[in-house]
């Protein structure tokens, strides 16, 4: 316990501070708890005047800060406080996504009043005009672009989740806002814990001025990380010294060593088929894992789980396995707040969308929370576990974006997620950002992290995962059309090169060049040094070594030659393919007999024949499937309207298949046809030459031929590097150049750089396709169509689905075929353009979402609507559905908006709006 005296001179100290920043002793007056040191540096940074960023681990309470700079703009300057007389000074507190948006409107409104605070996301405008607005990163934007009345008398912006710049779909946005601001405005930047803090703040420093960066590692709850294997739980460290040194625990590392072991004997003596699938491995049931943590007392717990699928059937396992979490009291709650939440969507909806068994799971305390989900259930999820009323919530990894969801436990099912393009592992960052979750600040005492062991889990990994805090901020900032208009428009070309040139991802490439060009200094170094051991006496054995080159470049020649044929010969064989034929694949992941359903040869490209296999998968093949010409082994009768996405279909088809008796693989065929070396007229004059050479009798030879071939890689990388640097000097400014002219070809631009009408309106377009959006309404594509026609055309520019399908989707007959049709015309044309010049190709419009918003708009049930969708693995998710007619409103209020459509198609999208936003559309998170 400390002594008087010590007390007295802390309590002088406080008054000092208390003299020196009268705003933060005010507000922290009111907090109820003590402001940590790196929320009070922040804090102080801020009352002086300077700019701030803030990393600090998620739950540290870097949002404190954010509230600081509320305050500061309600109470008026940092020196004084504003009197009646002058106009009020505002704060914006931006958030990446609604539903961060919408909690932090909750949390301001509680504390400051409804009259004081405002929110503007794409779903809700309240009080717009308010001091203090919480509103979405793009709406900021927008407004800056647009030159909004509603800046005037802005003093402070907060950036929560700045680390968001480094997503490669919205990062840009942050740079945007970022330099665009008034130079008048403090700029609060929040971020999670990253590795180049410091550069980042170099930058801030460079657009924003003085910016003082306030940098914690401190977690205010402990986290204890283990690992479950089978049935027993382990620590990952023994204590934090070991943690610090990467030092997995004994007992844990000889646990899952011995459990190896006794699997690989299990492989040894089981059948031939065990030994085919290798060593089998059941990991703990997730309702035993929900058991064990309530047993363990560690529940509330996010379980997080990659995959949609496996969220809702992990909720289906622990309802089978009769497992309640909660009391009658809590189970009475959950049904009131569930209730009073659902009332605004239709009873008939609530069936289809599951409704009866989601508020049984949620009843027993059990829950998912996944992007397919409707936005409404998902927010009950999360106030129902806010609460903790829901104690184990089976989620993707989504659920760590911001939302303020903190449990006691957080449990990692694999260390492997699919990123929409593969299966990857997890960063030490995206670890770090999940984990994170794991103890409530004011509840626990300690969080804990558990991973649960698979034979593919090594415990050093996880602990590397665990102990490193290699997160680094990445700019994915890129010049757009729109935002070429918008620059254009607002400060003229050449300033707008040079605002771009200020950009965190110049200013990151400018930094990478100078150590690119030291590398290539170090390399040429290299290089003469390897050259001196390359010298030979017997004569120039950069000549020699020049034929050996030679030689291995023609024989490599050769070889594609004969791999050229091969590929010719299996398509040709292709395009002979007739519907029932049977074939047999001969290699890779679909390898076996497959019937061919359609020969698809009529078009252009490479013949795609569409198969059923043995196994019963359905889809494209292509030539890279056959290193054989394709044989017809048998035929058999495809039904005529045969649906390949039926199961029941597929399973008669193979059985058929599996009928005729064909032997699956039949016999494996050694060797490949390949010239042979000898008969190349040119191979052979290089290889006579190089045994005249004088160098080829050097006893040193392939000493010499070591230090040549180390020079020659050398200098291939070496030229790369100086690509590099050459590639990456004023990048930026190359690409806006190029976009300009483009842009000033279509007209959008003139040639002394104005921005014409059609600029105009292509600077109000805020999507991913804004030029081909632009071009559908200057050519009159969308014209002349019904709201429900409008609806779907509009969407195949912003749909995109989450895996690729091999076939074209279908639309509904009539004018809708002749806009889809314009639609993927104009992208064509704008596709050939962008690739002529070097550009990044804007992406292919997608016909996945036209009938489900079609049929929709059209008034059609909710469960006719899911089914429609062009998804080979059932229904589209209701949150799916949900997320993009909510974009597709979106576009359509900028075409109503729009001065480049005509009168009648701004009506016809207001139409199209109303037609769409019904039912579980209709439904907004209140606020």
């Amino acid at each position: 316990m400390s002594s008087p005296a010590e007390r007295y001179a802390a309590a002088r100290r406080r008054a000092a501070q208390a003299s020196l920043f009268p705003a933060l002793d005010e507000f922290a007056f009111d907090l109820g708890f003590d402001l940590d040191d790196f929320q009070r540096e922040a804090c102080q940074s801020l009352e002086r005047g300077s700019g701030v960023l803030v990393c600090a681990p998620t739950g540290a309470g870097k949002t404190v800060v954010g509230e600081f700079a509320v305050h500061l703009a309600l109470r008026g300057t940092p020196a004084r406080p504003v009197s009646p007389d002058e106009p009020r000074r505002k704060c914006f507190y931006t958030t990446p996504i609604k539903a961060l948006s919408n909690q932090k409107y909750h949390d301001l409104v509680d504390r400051y009043g409804a009259d004081q605070v405002g929110l503007l996301t794409g779903d809700n405008a309240i009080n717009g005009d308010a001091p203090v607005v919480v509103m979405t990163t793009e709406v900021l934007r927008n407004m800056l672009y647009a030159g909004s009345a509603t800046l005037q008398g802005l003093a402070y912006v907060v950036m929560d989740e700045v680390h968001y710049l480094a997503d490669r779909f919205r990062g840009g946005v942050w740079e945007e806002v970022i330099i665009h601001l008034p130079a008048s405005v403090t700029l609060v930047s929040l971020s999670a814990t990253v590795s180049n803090a410091e550069e980042f703040a170099d930058w801030l420093v460079t657009v924003r001025g003085e910016t003082a960066v306030v940098v914690s590692e401190h977690r205010p709850v402990p986290l204890w990380q283990h690992m479950l294997v089978g049935k027993r739980m382990f620590d990952l460290f023994h204590d934090a010294d070991a943690a610090r040194k990467h030092d997995v625990h004994p007992e844990l590392l000889r646990y899952t060593r011995d459990t190896l072991r006794r699997l690989e004997l299990g492989e040894v003596r089981g059948t031939g088929a065990d030994r085919r699938r290798g060593p089998r491995w059941r990991g703990p049931l997730r309702p035993d894992i929900v058991d064990r943590l309530d047993r363990e007392g560690l529940l509330p717990a996010i379980l997080f789980i990659f995959s949609r699928a496996g969220c809702d059937a992990a909720v289906q396992q622990c309802l089978a396995a009769g497992l309640r979490l909660t009391s009658p009291e809590e189970r009475a709650e959950i049904r009131r707040v569930v209730e009073s939440r659902v009332t605004a969507i239709p009873g008939e909806d609530l069936s289809v969308l599951g409704y009866w068994e989601w508020l049984d799971g949620l009843e027993r305390g059990l829950a998912a929370h996944h992007a397919g989900m409707l936005p409404a259930f998902k927010e009950v999820v999360e106030e129902l576990f806010v609460r903790g009323l829901v104690k184990a919530v089976f989620a993707t990894e989504t659920l760590a974006l911001g939302i303020n969801m903190p449990a006691r436990c957080v449990v990692l099912e694999r260390l492997v997620k699919y990123n929409g393009e593969a299966h990857v592992d997890l960063t030490p960052g995206e670890y770090t950002q999940l984990t994170g979750r794991a103890g409530r600040r004011g509840i626990d005492v300690e969080g804990h992290a558990v991973v649960v062991w698979s034979p593919e889990t090594d415990p050093r990994h996880v602990a590397g995962l665990a102990s490193t805090r290699t997160y680094p901020l990445r700019s994915s900032f890129r010049p757009s059309y729109n935002m070429a208009v918008n620059l254009v428009g607002s400060v003229g070309a050449e300033p707008a090169r040079a605002l771009l040139e200020s950009s965190f991802a110049q200013f990151q490439a400018d930094r990478s060049v100078v150590g690119l060009a030291r590398q290539v200094q170090r390399n040429t170094e290299t290089i003469e040094a390897y050259g001196a051991e390359a010298v030979c006496h017997q004569g120039d054995f950069d000549e020699y070594f020049a034929l050996r080159v030679a030689i291995g470049d023609r024989e490599r020649s050769l070889a594609r030659q004969g791999q050229t044929q091969r590929k010719a010969a299996a398509i040709a064989s292709l395009e002979r393919l007739r519907v029932g034929d049977v074939i047999r694949v001969p290699s890779g992941r679909r390898a076996g007999l497959a019937v061919v359903i359609d020969p698809a040869t009529g078009g252009f490209g490479e013949p795609r024949p569409l198969v059923l296999t043995q196994d019963r998968w359905a889809g494209r093949l292509s030539a890279g499937d056959f290193t054989t010409p394709a044989e017809v082994l048998a035929r058999i009768r495809v039904p005529k309207h045969f649906n390949h996405r039926s199961p029941a279909a597929r399973r008669d088809l193979a059985a058929e298949v599996s009928a005729t008796g064909l032997d699956r693989h039949g016999g494996r065929r050694g060797g490949r046809s390949r010239q042979a070396a000898g008969e190349d007229h040119r191979l052979t004059q290089l290889r006579s030459e190089l045994r005249r050479h004088p160098c080829h009798g050097c006893p040193e030879r392939e000493e010499h031929a070591r230090w040549a071939e180390r020079r020659r890689r050398l200098e291939r990388d070496t030229d790369e590097l100086r690509e590099r640097v050459s590639g990456r000097t004023g990048s930026l400014a190359r690409t806006f150049d190029r976009i300009v002219a483009l842009l000033t070809t279509r007209g959008y631009l003139t040639a002394d750089g104005s921005v014409t009408d059609a600029g105009r309106m292509l600077a109000r377009i805020w999507t991913e396709a804004d030029l081909l959006v632009a071009e559908c309404l200057r050519r009159g594509v969308w014209d002349g169509l019904s709201p429900a026609e409008l609806a779907a055309a509009v969407s195949v520019v912003v749909f995109e689905a989450r895996r690729d399908v091999d076939e074209r989707a279908s639309v509904p007959r009539g004018a809708i075929v002749d806009a889809v049709d314009a639609t993927l015309k104009l992208w064509s044309e704008i596709e050939a353009d962008e690739a002529s010049r070097g550009l990044s190709v804007t992406r292919e419009p997608d016909l996945g979402f036209v009938w489900p918003i079609y049929r929709w708009a059209r008034g059609e049930a909710l469960a006719k609507v899911l089914a429609s969708g062009h998804q080979l693995d059932g229904e589209m998710p209701a949150g799916d559905f949900v997320r993009w007619s909510r974009q597709v409103v979106d576009l359509l209020g900028q075409v109503a908006d729009s001065g480049g459509a005509s009168t009648e198609l701004r009506a016809t999208a207001r139409q199209a709006i109303a037609a769409v936003n019904r039912g579980v559309l209709a439904y907004h998170a209140t606020a």
